[in-house]
């Protein structure tokens, strides 16, 4: 199945939320966004406008061009510092 850049800017997004246990409200507050909006474009309502996919690469201190290519060179380009271990209960 070939993803759409739109679907597959979505879920490098969701990945590096994953790896790094952010929350769309926590997104939404680095680049000064309502949760709804970040939610909206996550789901799939509303597109991630290119200016944005900058701001979210420059959030997680990766390349647009490994965002833009999916959720494995997104998460492979992630800087380790920024990786957060699943805690333990």
């Amino acid at each position: 199945m070939v993803l759409s850049s739109g679907e597959r800017v979505r879920a490098a997004i969701a990945a590096l939320m994953q790896l790094t246990r952010e929350t769309q409200a926590d997104l939404a507050v680095a680049l000064e966004l309502s949760q709804a909006q970040v939610s909206r474009r996550q789901s799939g309502a509303a597109a991630w406008p290119l200016d944005d996919c900058d701001r979210v690469a420059a959030h997680y201190a990766i390349d647009v061009l490994d965002l833009l290519a999916g959720p494995t060179p997104a998460c492979e380009s992630l800087p380790p510092t920024r990786r957060r271990t699943p805690q333990r209960q």
